[in-house]
């Protein structure tokens, strides 16, 4: 196991999920954390492993600017976000169809400025928490009627994955030294409560319970695995070069650029 002994990470979303995965697997690696999340439960116990916390709002930028400021992390991981309203098309209201644009994607447009604004340090990785479902209407294809009750969802995602890119062209034109990647789980992670509440949508639709529906994808994906996979990405120097990664259960780190 690679160290990132006394290496600053700042974790948006940080307090569970696939989040918290991440921040333990990097702990354990002795990288120095900071997790920010509205979660006051959740910061607490993260807290007692050993990481630092800041309750705030991920797409604040004014606070995202300060920490980025301060803080001057090694690596930045734009993972915060919501829990897309699930329903067809004919069901969803503007609002409810944009959540994930308004706190997925706002939130990581105001992280990558932050870092490009600061400027993090020069190495510096900035990891942007997009999904496997960036992946409908292109190859390797997700068949779109898999997503047919997520909104807004496959777009934002999609949309991270574009920034990443953007964002790594303004760095290399400004000479920051900084490099973007984009993450993508390939499976639907049904332990998190956002792969429980998707699940949960389908399962009452196809009139199956949300284990059958679980049971679709194989062996779930785990969020133990994802954190070792991301703390890998980030000390192993064959991923210090690519955009895209994929993640998915009992396998190697997949890299996703064209």
């Amino acid at each position: 196991m690679e160290t990132m002994q006394n290496q600053t990470v700042l974790i948006t979303g940080g307090s569970r999920g696939l989040g918290l995965a991440m921040a333990e697997a990097l702990l354990l690696r002795q990288a120095k954390v900071t997790i920010l999340a509205r979660d006051s439960e959740g910061l607490s116990a993260i807290e007692r492993l050993g990481a630092k916390v800041v309750q705030g709002d991920a797409t604040d930028a004014a606070l995202m600017d300060r920490l980025v400021t301060d803080l001057q992390p090694k690596a930045l991981i734009l993972n915060a976000g919501a829990t897309p309203w699930m329903g067809s098309i004919e069901e969803q209201t503007f609002e409810s169809f944009s959540i994930v644009w308004n706190n997925d994607v706002k939130a990581t447009l105001h992280g990558i400025q932050a870092a490009l604004k600061a400027p993090m340090p020069k190495g510096g990785r900035v990891l942007l928490a997009s999904s496997g479902a960036a992946l409908v209407l292109s190859l390797p294809a997700i068949r779109p009627e898999g997503m047919r009750l997520s909104g807004g969802y496959v777009g934002a995602k999609r949309m991270i994955w574009l920034m990443a890119h953007n964002a790594n062209s303004v760095a290399r034109t400004r000479e920051l030294g900084l490099h973007f990647q984009v993450l993508l789980p390939l499976q639907l992670v049904g332990v998190t409560g956002l792969g429980r509440a998707v699940a949960t949508a389908y399962a009452e639709r196809d009139g199956a319970t949300v284990e059958d529906h679980l049971a679709r994808y194989g062996a779930p994906l785990m969020p133990e695995q994802y954190g070792e996979d991301v703390a890998t990405l980030l000390t192993d120097p064959r991923y210090a070069d690519g955009v895209a990664y994929g993640f998915r259960r009992d396998s190697p780190i997949v890299p996703l650029d064209a």
